[in-house]
């Protein structure tokens, strides 16, 4: 495919006099644009779901997600990635980036890095992928070859895979089980895919990771109840949350989050149930992480005090 003939590729006829705008024009075409990104992914919400679906499904059996990608693709991932060991408690292999160029890419731009396929292979087969991992390639254009190297790979493997993009039959997803292309249209700077493209793919990623951590039961109403408080602003969290969840007082949710090491899941439990840390743990882990479950087995299961 040629890349001149890329929906991401092609002028914006609503940004054609850019360098003439002042500075207010510039802001209001960009934001002007940027209302178009929630409504084309509003659109791909179905294609979304099935991968949610076997990602759940994946982590569930203990799989991994691997994001791989180049540049500003590349980068997304790294930053969802590393955002889910602060907010749901996983371990950081759970989910895992895969970019072009190695984790210096991140921060220093190394763009000749993505034309290497056998790289994108190479790169997935040092994590020691298997069929119960879940991988998603994602390109704006949706034909640069690191992440299509990658899912070729997967496949072989019998990893589950996704391609994600913002072009119409994308060569990448051809490669993949799942497809999600979603159309933003031409950027404001053309060819900038780190502007809509960008957006819209760190929604989607925002989506994924999210959605199959609350399925993981990482969440209780919208309360992040398997928060790592690591830190003052999330110890004040965490303790907000059991508040809300079991109606205490600050004092007794700051004594319940000590006595159980910190986490809030055991806290809650320990509370609601009025069990020891350990009976809370194990309830929580024959609830398969549940809270709301893991209270009704402390319940039934121990003595009350």
């Amino acid at each position: 495919m040629e890349l001149a003939s890329l929906v991401t590729e092609q002028r914006n006829k609503n940004s054609m006099k850019l360098d003439q705008m002042s500075t207010i024009e510039i802001l209001q075409t960009i934001n002007q644009e940027d209302k178009k990104v929630a409504e084309a992914v509003e659109h791909v919400l179905p294609d979304i779901e099935v991968a949610i679906e076997h990602i759940y499904q994946a982590f569930s059996k203990g799989g991994r997600l691997f994001y791989c990608g180049a540049g500003t693709s590349g980068r997304l991932g790294f930053l969802d990635a590393s955002e889910c060991p602060p907010t749901f408690m996983t371990p950081p292999e759970m989910v895992q980036t895969v970019m072009a160029g190695g984790s210096q890419a991140v921060s220093k731009a190394l763009e000749g890095s993505e034309d290497n396929e056998q790289q994108g292979a190479k790169d997935l087969q040092a994590r020691h992928l298997t069929a119960d991992d879940v991988v998603i390639g994602i390109t704006a254009s949706g034909r640069t070859p690191y992440p299509i190297g990658a899912l070729k790979y997967a496949r072989e493997v019998g990893a589950y895979t996704v391609a994600l993009s913002c072009n119409e039959q994308a060569v990448i997803s051809s490669h993949a089980d799942c497809s999600i292309e979603v159309i933003v249209g031409p950027e404001v700077l053309t060819g900038s895919t780190r502007l809509k493209a960008g957006t819209a793919h760190k929604m989607i990623l925002n989506m994924i990771s999210t959605t199959a951590m609350i399925k993981l039961g990482k969440v209780q109403e919208n309360l992040m109840v398997d928060v790592h408080a690591s830190n003052y602003k999330l110890m004040e969290r965490a303790k907000r949350i059991i508040m809300e969840l079991t109606d205490i007082s600050y004092q007794a949710a700051e004594e319940a989050l000590e006595a159980a090491n910190r986490q809030v899941k055991p806290a809650i439990v320990m509370v609601e149930s009025e069990v020891t840390y350990e009976e809370a743990k194990q309830a929580i882990k024959e609830s398969k992480g549940y809270v709301r479950e893991a209270i009704d087995y402390a319940n039934e299961h121990y003595t009350q005090a």
